[in-house]
């Protein structure tokens, strides 16, 4: 044991607020996911991990109220790349999976191939990483965040 005599759940929360205090949105995707939501889109988050460190990253970064439904693992008993997140994520959305969609990830076994196996089309974000050898190619490859949202951008209008 490590003799502690904090409250585990009171060093839990403090665990929570400090990873969201640290966690920062990339330049231009605000305004993005914006002109998206302007354009028509319905926005969705299908993400791994604890939800209350994942809605607390959502919150401070005050991107929560840009997205019509958020979905998190820990919380539907559900990981990417199993369809049944995807499915969750879309109903937290008020659609159908099976109307299709766009899932735009950075990991290609589980954002990729897990989207690509619920029915999505897919963006890779590559953050200068080349496309791992032997899995089927995304729809489309972008460096950064801000260039996926454009893309769907100019396939909107």
């Amino acid at each position: 044991m490590l003799g502690l005599s904090d409250d585990p759940s009171n060093l839990w929360r403090e665990y929570v607020a400090g990873v969201a205090r640290s966690v920062r949105p990339f330049p231009g995707v605000r305004e993005g996911l914006e002109g998206l939501r302007r354009s028509g889109w319905t926005l969705g988050i299908a993400t791994n991990g604890a939800g209350d460190i994942q809605r607390a990253k959502l919150d401070t970064t005050r991107l929560t109220p840009l997205f019509d439904g958020i979905c998190v693992s820990a919380e539907v008993g559900a990981r990417k790349p199993e369809r049944r997140l995807f499915e969750a994520a879309a109903t937290a959305c008020g659609v159908e999976l099976s109307t299709g969609g766009w899932m735009i990830g950075d990991n290609p076994d589980t954002d990729m191939a897990g989207a690509r196996g619920a029915g999505l089309r897919t963006v890779w974000v590559a953050n200068d990483r080349d496309w791992p050898d032997g899995l089927q190619q995304p729809v489309a490859t972008v460096h950064r965040v801000t260039e996926a949202i454009e893309l769907l951008r100019e396939i909107r209008d």
